[in-house]
């Protein structure tokens, strides 16, 4: 009798790395390991104390490293699974996350002479300092006449890979000279597991203006960015692209000796965190949007044919499933507010409330808020504390709330975040139908729709439509599971294609959130004035957000 096969799926997000052993029969999870990072997200200085400007965002690949040698032991130890028995792995990381490094790997900044250089480090998704840079950018793409620029809404974001080469050539060139590569962050840990570089489609189609069919832009553009990016595709960033499922190699026998992995094990190229979790609910065609909710919010659906939508991160064939047209939009902020306004806006007597209740404040909070009908805290919220992705693609913009007064409790603020963010995503789904991409289903997955009912049935009030919630607790990691099975193949115990493996191993729970009709008829007069406040800030009716944020920056 054969014995049954394993993957491993490791989810690099925004504050820790997960892995997940995963049965490739059925997906169960045989056994599961987190690391923290850290060194978490450095916002405002260096390991060594170097400060840092305002809306930075870095991390230590080192953090990364602790991740795999501790996560990957762990699950073996745990569920004792044989190391021959472990066909393949797949990683995703969030994006645009960038790894400036030599040839071989070795991250600049882990290298002596640039460890006191903030462009030497890895720059996280949320890294926004870039934004003039991606100003400029999106200028010079319209002049020029660019035909990508419609693709990605008709914006590119401060968040992806050029903005932040951009910063590094204008002000540190140095940094640039020195690195023989720019990574995002999956592409650079397939090569830390294999010892071999391969970039996926996934990441240059979506955050490095990569097209299937036409490739990077031309080198003309890229020296208008600033002459040392004139030949950075082929130079520094690899013109050889595999499509998601590919084999990107084998374990090294070094990496296997520090994880004790067989050497057989195959590697899927990596990918991004929001797009693997598709499959891990059992979206394998189009119509279908899935919102992966977390810190920030992903949201993913697929199409038959490439339309041009406003706002969105963009549209790459095969970058999410084969065959398919696939559609990146989002929000950056969602759980990180809510957290925001547990930690710093809460009063000390709701701490005392929830403590004597041996409650959780998200949980505590939550409960006084679902007492409360839509309206009835009469606030209203722009979702904008880490500036906007979808569909204004802003990170200048910050947070609003309207009809504060003296008798307003914190359970109404809370209520109103969370409204906040709903509207948002209501926002992004107008955006796709009116453009021609119909959303036939919507579903969710990732911690918020474990731990946040409330927040679920809100957002499928706003939204007028069932979501139904992914049943694995790391959807992201089972997902990337599932990529490192099609890697490996059937031949070995895993699957030759993403739909095989997604019928095999993804599912939804039972429960689903249906709309309540009177709720979401108040919620809907609530959004007409969401939108009113969303273009009157967001289209230049009044730039008082960009206004304060550069009076900050010059005191």
């Amino acid at each position: 009798m054969d014995r049954r096969k394993y993957t491993i799926g490791i989810d690099f997000g925004t504050l820790s790395g997960r892995s997940v052993l995963v049965d490739t029969k059925d997906g169960s999870v045989a056994a599961s390991a987190v690391c923290e990072y850290a060194h978490k997200v450095m916002e405002k200085a260096l390991p060594d104390g170097t400060p840092l400007g305002a809306d930075w965002a870095l991390q230590h690949p080192g953090d990364y490293l602790n991740v795999l040698f501790e996560t990957i032991p762990a699950v073996l130890k745990e569920s004792g699974v044989r190391p021959e028995d472990v066909i393949g792995i797949g990683v995703d990381c969030t994006s645009c996350t960038m790894v400036p490094a030599k040839k071989d790997g070795m991250p600049l900044c882990m290298l002596e002479p640039y460890q006191k250089s903030p462009h030497a480090y890895v720059k996280l998704w949320k890294h926004h300092a870039a934004q003039g840079q991606a100003d400029r950018l999106n200028q010079i793409a319209k002049e020029r006449g660019e035909p990508f620029l419609a693709r990605y809404g008709g914006k590119v974001s401060s968040e992806w890979m050029l903005p932040k080469l951009m910063e590094i050539c204008e002000e540190e060139p140095e940094i640039y000279q020195a690195a023989d590569r720019f990574f995002d962050a999956a592409d650079w840990i397939c090569l830390v597991l294999t010892g071999k570089e391969s970039r996926s489609a996934s990441s240059a189609g979506y955050k490095a203006l990569w097209h299937k069919k036409s490739g990077y832009p031309s080198g003309e553009f890229f020296k208008a960015l600033h002459p040392l990016l004139e030949a950075i595709p082929s130079e520094k960033l690899g013109t050889e692209i595999l499509p998601q499922g590919a084999l990107a190699g084998y374990i090294s026998a070094e990496f296997a000796k520090h994880t004790g992995l067989s050497p057989r094990t195959a590697v899927s190229v990596g990918n991004i965190d929001a797009h693997v979790a598709l499959p891990s609910v059992g979206i394998t065609g189009p119509g279908k949007l899935l919102m992966i909710m977390g810190t920030s919010t992903c949201d993913i659906v697929c199409s038959e044919t490439e339309r041009l939508v406003p706002g969105t991160c963009g549209v790459v064939e095969d970058g999410v499933l084969p065959g398919l047209y696939g559609y990146e939009a989002g929000q950056p902020c969602v759980g990180d507010m809510l957290a925001w306004f547990v930690e710093k806006q809460v009063p000390e007597e709701y701490k005392k409330m929830a403590a004597g209740q041996n409650m959780d404040l998200h949980a505590f909070l939550s409960g006084l808020a679902g007492r409360l009908s839509p309206g009835e805290s009469g606030l209203l919220a722009l979702d904008w504390w880490n500036g906007n992705r979808s569909v204004l693609v802003d990170a200048k913009l910050s947070g609003l709330i309207l009809g504060l007064t003296l008798a307003t409790r914190p359970e109404e603020i809370y209520r109103a975040l969370i409204e906040a963010t709903a509207f948002g995503q209501r926002m992004i789904l107008e955006t796709f139908e009116e453009a021609g991409v119909p959303i036939k289903e919507l579903y969710a997955c990732g911690g918020i729709t474990k731990k946040n009912p409330l927040m679920m049935q809100i957002y499928t009030d706003v939204c007028g439509r069932e979501i139904f919630i992914g049943s694995a607790k790391e959807s992201p990691a089972l997902g990337a599971a599932m990529f490192g099975a099609v890697a490996a193949g059937r031949a070995a115990g895993g699957y030759d294609t993403i739909f095989d493996a997604a019928q095999a191993m993804g599912r939804v729970e039972e429960k689903s959130f249906r709309p309540d009709a009177k709720r979401a008829a108040v919620y809907g007069r609530l959004y007409q004035e969401y939108k009113r406040l969303h273009e009157y800030f967001g289209r230049g009716g009044n730039d008082v957000m960009k206004t304060l944020r550069a009076l900050r920056s010059r005191l």
